[in-house]
């Protein structure tokens, strides 16, 4: 599994979802209940520019605040867009997924950042287009590895919050790492 190739993907799939929010749409609720459309993508976009600055060599108490509030401006989607580059380059430096980067719960390696990325990406992402549409459909490949991360990882993934959902049995993949993640699709 090639962690950073699955993270860009991730970043570009969401991307297109968050391209696809109108004028009117940036309010609408969002199965993270939390959180409407706009703010999921400001949280997406301050994900995004902490990865440029851990793997720029700042540490977190380096950032501080600077990542707080609203990120995205009178253009949420280019700001988006633009912190999805950012992040993208981040990744992509030669030693990033095998360098220790300072995270809030401890020095880790990149691949390790890279995955919490990826599902936090990826499931957002989905939360956005599920906002737009009945049932947006993410790239199947991508659900596949996110599930085998689910998979093998069974207690990370329970201290990150997630509260997995019953679904029918034999219910497709997506179905299924939504549910994991604590989505109704």
């Amino acid at each position: 599994m090639d962690i950073r190739a699955l993270h860009a993907q991730a970043l570009l799939t969401t991307d297109r979802f968050v391209a696809a929010v109108g004028a009117g749409r940036w309010e609408a609720p969002t199965p993270c209940e939390r959180w409407n459309v706009r703010q999921v993508v400001n949280h997406l976009v301050a994900g995004n520019l902490w990865v440029r600055e851990l793997g720029g060599g700042r540490t977190i108490e380096d950032v501080g605040t600077e990542l707080d509030g609203d990120l995205l401006g009178d253009d949420p989607a280019a700001a988006h867009a633009a912190s999805v580059a950012a992040a993208t380059e981040a990744f992509a430096a030669g030693d990033a997924m095998d360098r220790l980067w300072p995270l809030s719960y401890g020095e880790r390696p990149g691949r390790v950042y890279a995955r919490q990325r990826f599902v936090d990406v990826l499931i957002h992402g989905w939360d956005i287009g599920r906002a737009l549409e009945p049932d947006p459909r993410l790239p199947a490949a991508l659900v596949d590895a996110c599930l085998e991360l689910f998979d093998s990882r069974p207690r990370m993934f329970a201290q990150w919050g997630f509260a997995e959902v019953a679904v029918e049995p034999g219910a497709d993949p997506q179905t299924r790492l939504l549910a994991r993640a604590g989505r109704r699709p």
